[in-house]
């Protein structure tokens, strides 16, 4: 799959978005802490990079919900596997794509597909 700019740049500010919000209402950081961590989480990556959106394979309920609790929080917390309705309101609330209509990361020179 090949990224134009444009979807990138969306993918890229939904799941910031997103991403801060989870760590605003569930992980107790302030607004302004949230959408830091949000940026160091999705940091740009150049369009020339081989692995770029990889991060977008799993939404930003997911690596916010690791960020807070840790890689087994499915177990631990199997009330947060899933998102929240408030979170899936953002949905609403944006043009923030949903997963199954995002573009998946780009495919490796290795891979066949």
């Amino acid at each position: 799959m090949t990224w134009s700019e444009e979807e990138y740049l969306d993918c890229l500010r939904s799941e910031r978005r997103g991403y801060a919000w989870v760590m605003h209402r569930h992980g107790g950081l302030t607004q302004e802490e949230s959408r830091e961590a949000a940026l160091e989480c999705y940091p740009y990556e150049p369009a020339g990079d081989p692995l770029r959106g990889l991060v977008f394979h799993d939404e930003a309920w997911h690596w916010a919900m690791r960020a807070i609790h840790g890689d087994a929080y499915v177990l631990d917390r199997p009330d947060l596997a899933r998102p929240s309705p408030a979170y899936r309101a953002l949905d609403r609330s944006s043009p923030r794509p949903r997963p199954g209509d995002r573009p998946g990361p780009p495919r490796l020179a290795a891979d066949p597909r």
